[in-house]
């Protein structure tokens, strides 16, 4: 099995939101990533990132999402345009896994109309919710009319060990990460925004943006564990580690 690193896009916003200690005046820049793995059974994306659309006017399909979370990405910042790299199509995905349903990690879910979408079944109700658009769901966004395959605990995605689904609730109520086996590079957690950037996983960081607070130390204490066991955890939007990574067709294996 192979892994790829991809561009999803590319964001600003307010680094207090991450790091409470921060100016309020101070902004990061965040890299927005999808993963795709290349499994003999079949091609999965692990997030699908921004739409492209929101290059040019952000504020017409995400509303007020845009003025929290600016996009300052290219043209080409897209999975759809990143798969090209591997001779890969929108319609060569078979699985996505939507971590979940923010604009930022499913914003290009509409595009890959052979694959199912995987999601728990808490992120889909919260999406459905009578105030979901207040915590950042938007049925542009996730409601794309993809087959929807809902999860409730781990799985095994493939029955081989290779890629887990593991539920790591907390700044949303369905989040969920992957534990993704490799030969050569051994195993890698992708956390999502479990861990936006590394400084969440030190203790007594939580971010602004956390749906539960118990949970999220839950979950941190899970990643931790996972962690503690040689896996190297993917964060969500860290660029530090973002810049070390190798990306489009030069794989993880």
């Amino acid at each position: 099995m192979k892994m790829h690193v991809l561009s999803g896009g590319r964001l600003r916003m307010k680094r207090h939101i991450y790091q409470p200690d921060a100016d309020r005046s101070e902004s990061i820049e965040l890299p927005v990533a999808s993963i795709l793995l290349r499994h003999a059974q079949g091609n999965v994306l692990f997030d699908t990132g921004c739409h492209p659309s929101v290059v040019d006017d952000a504020e017409a399909r995400w509303g007020g999402v845009a003025r929290a979370m600016t996009p300052i990405m290219g043209r080409e910042d897209n999975v759809v345009s990143q798969l090209s790299c591997v001779g890969l199509g929108a319609d060569d995905i078979d699985v996505v896994v939507c971590s979940h349903f923010h604009p930022d990690h499913c914003g290009c879910n509409g595009f890959f109309r052979k694959a199912t979408v995987i999601v728990h079944a808490a992120e889909l109700a919260a999406a459905k919710a009578e105030n979901a658009a207040s915590a950042g769901y938007l049925p542009v966004e996730w409601d794309q009319g993809n087959p929807l395959e809902l999860i409730e605990g781990e799985k095994d995605l493939f029955g081989d060990g290779r890629v887990t689904l593991i539920p790591l609730p907390g700044h949303t109520p369905g989040l969920t990460g992957a534990l993704v086996t490799l030969d050569r590079d051994g195993p890698f957690l992708l956390a999502s925004d479990a861990v936006s950037l590394r400084t969440s996983l030190d203790p007594g960081v939580v971010p602004k943006n956390t749906w539960n607070v118990d949970l999220h130390h839950r979950s941190i204490a899970e990643i931790r564990r996972i962690e503690a066991g040689g896996a190297t955890v993917l964060c969500g939007h860290d660029d530090a580690q973002w810049q070390t990574l190798r990306k489009g067709a030069d794989a993880y294996e």
